[in-house]
């Protein structure tokens, strides 16, 4: 199968998939490790840091500008058809819409805030997740469920629904083992 070109992104490890139909405006603008898969029809419009061990599934959009910026921590992923908001228009009648051509002083606010995965921090199907978000370690996101501007999860905690609340703690002992058998064998 034919993947993508991994040599004009800023930093790239090994054993890396990208779907050669992924949509990557700035390639010079992500960074990702190693042991990376990255599943069809993803798009993505900001800059982004990936860690190691990570699963962005098909039908993933991440958008936020040039200036928005996705984090991704060693042992996360998106699952299918999730979107994740790193920037966004008012709406609230301060200007047009940020579309090109549309003078700066007749633009309306944009707000543009990082969307952080701690380590562990994974994402059901078809979950929406705004700007400034924060997935605390171990962070679960179940399926469907929205995650409003500027939400920081609790560590190890299960959430779900629209907007999200948190419904069980989730253990952690056995996956920290794990991560750190894979940190120190270096596979």
């Amino acid at each position: 199968m034919k993947t993508y070109d991994t040599s004009l992104f800023r930093r790239a490890g090994f054993d890396i998939t990208i779907s050669p139909d992924a949509f990557i405006r700035d390639t010079k603008a992500i960074s990702i490790g190693n042991h990376i898969r990255i599943d069809g029809q993803f798009h993505i419009t900001t800059e982004a840091e990936l860690g190691n061990y990570i699963h962005i599934g098909p039908g993933v959009i991440v958008i936020g500008s040039s200036k928005g910026k996705l984090t991704m921590g060693d042992h996360t992923n998106i699952a299918l058809g999730g979107r994740i908001i790193c920037g966004s228009d008012g709406y609230m009648g301060d200007g047009l819409i940020n579309a090109p051509g549309v003078p700066e002083e007749m633009r309306d606010t944009v707000t543009v805030r990082p969307v952080i995965f701690e380590l562990c921090a994974n994402v059901g199907a078809n979950v929406v997740i705004s700007q400034g978000v924060t997935l605390s370690e171990g962070t679960v996101i179940g399926a469907c469920s929205f995650v409003p501007q500027d939400f920081v999860t609790e560590p190890w905690t299960v959430y779900m629904g629209t907007p999200i609340r948190a419904v069980k703690k989730r253990p952690k002992d056995k996956m920290l083992r794990f991560v750190q058998i894979l940190r120190e064998t270096r596979i």
